[in-house]
């Protein structure tokens, strides 16, 4: 029998051709291409209009955040400007609340005799000093406050904004500079101005008369020592009576005070100051009289007191930076802490003042100390910091001196250029290899930089 399935497949095998489309079908759809295009045209133009007509009109119009009645703060090519369109501690590498960040400002030159008095860095590129540059009766308006940005470790530098306000003066102007990630930064000392824009404006904040001598950042959360004091000119940390240590978060402004124990602190001589040091997971504020307090830095609970230093440690007046004298404090990021104990300083020459600095470590946040080196003795011991391995890194009049994690031998620094005249007021160390400082003297204009782990220092010129 045959088999119908072969009838199908020839059927199917067989050429077909395609029935022809109506008369006139081409060239409809030729007309209907031309009527599209020519739309896109009209809508692509349209726009463009409208994008040029938004780039001229929306720059009259700058919104700034106001924290205060206050005038807003912003700035033009790196210094104090009229409001029209930034250890580490100072230099400490810090986590970041926010994954993304403003675009950076136009690049603009740094103001001529730029002086820095404050340094900060997060990560190991990107950083911002603030200090004082050109000269009075020369900047843009009355103020002279300068800021300037890198994002290169110090290769170059450019100006940008800086808060509308003068240099410490008693109780007012700012010269300190903390930022916690690309976007949220604080300047202070003794005033206090913040940004949420990466420094492109800021804005005052309100410290109900206080004065801000020590600002940290770590998480998502900034924290300050709001204290009342007297002193005058740039010792604007100097003759407080008390310390009350609060907190805010990075996103906007909202302080309030940590918690009673840590409020209204003093050590009954107006002649002491207090710091303050975070880690990832704990604070710790060194308060007058050498008590030592410790609380979250999540912002979950109060902070209370968890020891006092050693007795041969006794905290001192206070410095420019509004850091003590006598003791110094450093934090590990695995939690231990370092101190630096100096007394019997002599003589005003770097070449031959002497300080007997011991050094000491708690691996308990504080309960109890244990003497681990004694630094040497020349020079007088401005500033301390500690690698995240343990290297100890001391700044002082004479230069730089650094025990390397593990080792019993101090080593004196190589400064290229033979260092500034002074020494260092502020070092700090970002990670394992790189750190950096600030001389004394703000005139030498310069910031340091080491990259093997605080041997070798390096300066990078701001201006000129």
């Amino acid at each position: 029998m045959a088999d119908r399935r072969d009838d199908v497949d020839s059927w199917l095998s067989e050429r077909i051709d395609p029935l022809p489309p109506p008369p006139g079908t081409f060239e409809l759809i030729k007309r209907r291409a031309r009527r599209r295009k020519y739309r896109k045209l009209a809508f692509t133009a349209t726009a463009a209009a409208a994008l040029v007509a938004a780039a001229v009109t929306v720059p009259q119009v700058v919104n700034l955040p106001v924290l205060s009645p206050n005038p807003k703060s912003s700035v033009a090519a790196g210094q104090s400007s009229a409001p029209t369109p930034t250890g580490v501690g100072h230099a400490q590498s810090s986590s970041s609340g926010h994954p993304t960040s403003p675009s950076p400002p136009a690049a603009a030159p740094v103001p001529a005799n730029f002086r820095p008095t404050s340094v900060t860095f997060i990560g190991t590129r990107t950083g911002w000093v603030i200090g004082q540059a050109l000269s009075p009766g020369h900047c843009a308006t009355q103020y002279c406050t300068s800021v300037a940005r890198t994002s290169n470790a110090g290769k170059t530098w450019t100006g940008v904004p800086a808060p509308l306000t003068g240099a410490a003066d008693g109780a007012t102007g700012v010269s300190q500079l903390r930022f916690l990630n690309a976007s949220d930064g604080w300047a202070y000392g003794p005033g206090l101005f913040v940004t949420h824009t990466g420094g492109q404006s800021w804005a005052p904040a309100d410290t109900h008369g206080l004065r801000v001598t020590d600002l940290e950042t770590v998480g998502s959360r900034a924290f300050a020592l709001f204290a009342s004091c007297t002193g005058g000119g740039t010792a604007f940390a100097a003759r407080c009576t008390s310390f009350t240590l609060y907190s805010s978060p990075a996103s906007h402004e909202a302080w309030t005070p940590v918690g009673a124990a840590t409020t209204g602190l003093t050590g009954g001589t107006a002649a002491e100051a207090a710091s303050l040091v975070l880690t990832g997971r704990r604070g710790y504020l060194l308060a007058p009289g050498g008590t030592l307090y410790a609380g979250p830095v999540d912002g979950s609970g109060a902070w209370q007191r968890v020891g006092s230093l050693p007795s041969s440690c006794t905290v001192g007046p206070t410095q420019p930076d509004g850091q003590p004298t006598g003791a110094l404090l450093a934090a590990i990021p695995s939690g231990d802490l370092i101190l630096a104990c100096a007394s019997g300083s002599s003589g005003g020459n770097p070449a031959v003042s002497r300080q007997q600095k011991l050094i000491y470590s708690s691996p308990n946040g504080g309960v109890s100390w244990l003497q681990v080196a004694r630094a040497p003795n020349a020079g007088v011991a401005f500033s301390l910091a500690a690698s995240p391995s343990g290297t100890v890194v001391l700044g002082t009049d004479r230069g730089i001196d650094l025990l390397p994690a593990g080792d019993i031998a101090w080593q004196m620094a190589t400064l290229v250029g033979g260092g500034p005249a002074g020494g260092f007021g502020y070092v700090g160390m970002t990670n394992d290899v790189q750190g950096v400082a600030l001389p004394a003297d703000p005139s030498a204009g310069t910031v340091w930089f080491t990259f093997n782990g605080g041997q070798t220092w390096k300066p990078s010129h701001l201006s000129g």
